[in-house]
């Protein structure tokens, strides 16, 4: 696997680039080396945040975790990521097969299944009127429901997206894209 590692508000010192490089390779016998590996390191005020995000398969591992330390942050967000990547190794296994597995390495393909609880339930169903509007007015009537997202067709775009509020209290925007096969 390949690293990207970058810093945000922190100096990267070779020390913790070696540390995360360190704690990271973990993932190594998870992925073939064409997959790339994104970690970004940051502080917010009193708060150090550790951010991997790994794109493969069409599919997106990430894993975010906020502490006091970074040091101690590293082994937290290893974990999350390793606890997706068998849920998903589960799934290739299972109904929702994609076949497409040429990004895993071979030993963990052959490891047998760990158990993970990944039943979905889908408790409620909405169904909305969508009403062309911009971004901005979207944000607006997702304040004004009270919810953390919202539904719009993008009346410039002329295309379904979604405005979502972030933890840091400011807003996203998704847009979709159509990837070619």
């Amino acid at each position: 696997m390949k690293y990207n590692i970058n810093g945000k508000n922190i100096e990267l010192t070779a020390a913790l680039e070696n540390a995360v490089r360190e704690k990271i390779e973990k993932l190594d016998k998870y992925f073939n080396d064409s997959v790339n590996a994104q970690i970004t390191l940051s502080v917010e005020k009193l708060s150090h945040i550790i951010e991997i995000t790994i794109p493969f398969n069409g599919s997106v591992l990430r894993a975010e975790v906020e502490g006091k330390n970074m040091y101690n942050i590293m082994d937290d967000a290893v974990a999350v990521i390793e606890k997706q990547v068998n849920k998903y190794k589960n799934k290739l296994r299972g109904k929702y097969r994609t076949g497409n597995v040429n990004q895993f390495t071979p030993a963990f393909l052959e490891e047998d299944d760990v158990e993970v609880n990944d039943n979905i339930k889908i408790d409620k169903t909405k169904k909305f009127a969508i009403k062309p509007m911009s971004a901005e007015e979207a944000v607006l009537q997702m304040e004004l429901v009270g919810h953390n997202f919202f539904v719009f067709f993008d009346s410039d775009a002329e295309e379904v997206n979604v405005v979502y509020k972030r933890k840091n209290g400011t807003y996203g925007l998704i847009e979709p894209v159509f990837e070619e096969e």
